[in-house]
């Protein structure tokens, strides 16, 4: 566990980002390592469905995610305010949740894959090895989950470096596997998610034991969690606006995707290959977004609003840093990047171009993410929802539909960009505005 709430902040936030970004660097490896063995080894139909895939397992867990980062974000104010009662009780409530969720969704998820397929109007060629896949990933989703739910309650304690141990192990794992069920047994797709769904068996293991053997006043057992509903009620009320969030972001994403998808089989994957890279350029300032909402969440929670300030100010330094030279890389590098996935010149071709419209704007994304990242660790969640109301269905799906009609597939690319920027614009705004300081659950009194 780690008090966040007195230190440097610049130096506490580094420390604590940093585990997270590696390990997301890792976790974007089962996608990575995925989609170069199907583009490699099983051919660019392969590829096309991994990446066609993704929006629809991104809809499915939205709520669930959100959820998660709500519970994180209570267990860190609890946590600020030296209230470990409440903190154990968040824990029981989060972990119930977490598997009726798992339960529900999969049993959605497996019913559902093909008709929300057709519904994106992936092409015939590929709608069976995408059907498959994901149904695969299905039913591992309470492995996904239980992971993803003991890692939102090490964050919230201060603990980024413990998950990402777990992911380390586990994406070692996943590479010799999809390299085992591919090249050796020739399992194709399906070897490929059936990797995936034990690395993140490992991975929810291993962090389990690891918290249930080193931290005792956290010490868990199944079979006497207890529900806490104002804990539960206090979760949505930052969570589901989060969840929401989430889901209309993957809503615009499949919307995008059923656009995209009309260009055929070449475009998808071009766009799933550059969009693995894209993950990548991205993961800085959504780490550094979700480091700085654990230390908001603490601060104010301990009734310091002017240090979570000076830490938003060291966060945005930090994450304008980084993307300056990620977007450096991307421009030079782009099309090696691409490359590592397919040798289909076409395919690349798509990439790249991708790659070199959305990445000078990577600062406004940057800014947004980390801006809404002290936004949520505050516990207001709507201001976020409404930047990705207006910002994802007011302006890039119109955009995407109308530039695409005019500039052909570079059109869609375009309007990427734009929806970042007026996000960034709503974000900014509210963070002037300070009312931000004035949201915390944990100790409202402290921080009136």
């Amino acid at each position: 566990m780690k008090d966040l709430t007195t230190g440097n902040e610049t130096k506490l936030l580094i420390m604590f980002a940093v585990p997270m970004l590696i390990g997301n660097v890792f976790q974007q490896f089962y996608n990575m390592v995925d989609s170069w063995v199907v583009g490699r080894y099983v051919g660019t139909d392969a590829l096309a469905a991994v990446g066609a895939s993704f929006p629809i397992l991104f809809f499915m867990v939205a709520l669930m995610m959100g959820f998660a980062m709500g519970s994180n974000i209570l267990i860190a104010q609890y946590f600020g305010a030296k209230n470990m009662a409440k903190v154990r009780a968040a824990i029981d409530t989060t972990y119930l949740v977490i598997f009726w969720a798992s339960v529900v969704l999969t049993l959605a998820g497996l019913l559902a894959a093909e008709p929300i397929l057709r519904l994106l109007r992936l092409p015939e060629t590929i709608l069976p090895l995408a059907a498959r896949y994901l149904r695969i990933i299905f039913g591992g989703l309470i492995l996904m989950f239980g992971y993803n739910g003991v890692s939102a309650v090490l964050r919230g304690l201060g603990d980024s470096t413990t998950p990402l141990y777990m992911l380390i192990l586990s994406t070692l794992l996943n590479i010799v596997l999809d390299l085992v069920f591919v090249r050796v047994f020739g399992w194709g797709i399906e070897g490929v998610a059936w990797a995936t769904v034990i690395a993140q068996g490992v991975s929810f293991i291993g962090s389990l034991v690891y918290l249930n053997a080193t931290h005792e006043v956290l010490r868990t057992n199944f079979l006497k969690l207890r529900f806490d509903n104002e804990i539960f009620k206090a979760s949505l009320k930052i969570g589901l606006p989060s969840g929401l969030q989430q889901t209309l972001v993957s809503l615009g994403i499949m919307f995008m995707s059923a656009v995209v998808n009309g260009f055929g089989t070449t475009v998808i994957a071009g766009f799933a290959a550059a969009s693995r890279i894209d993950s990548f350029v991205g993961m800085p300032a959504m780490n550094i977004g979700m480091a700085l909402s654990t230390f908001t969440g603490q601060n104010l929670g301990a009734g310091k609003p002017d240090r979570a300030r000076r830490g938003y100010h060291a966060a945005v330094a930090i994450g304008m840093g980084i993307t300056a030279v990620l977007v450096a890389v991307l421009l030079l590098f782009g099309e090696v990047l691409v490359g590592i996935f397919t040798t289909d010149p076409a395919v690349i071709a798509v990439g790249v171009q991708y790659l070199s419209v959305i990445a000078p704007f990577y600062f406004a994304f940057t800014l947004m993410f980390v801006t809404n990242g002290l936004i949520r660790g505050s516990g207001e969640a709507i201001v976020p929802l409404v930047s990705t109301l207006v910002a994802m269905w007011l302006v890039r799906i119109p955009c995407a539909v109308i530039f695409s009609s005019v500039w052909g597939l570079a059109g869609i690319w375009w309007s990427m960009p734009t929806g970042w920027i007026l996000g960034m614009a709503i974000a900014v705004s509210y963070y002037r505005s300070g009312r931000w300081t004035r949201k915390s659950l944990a100790a409202p009194k402290a921080v009136a």
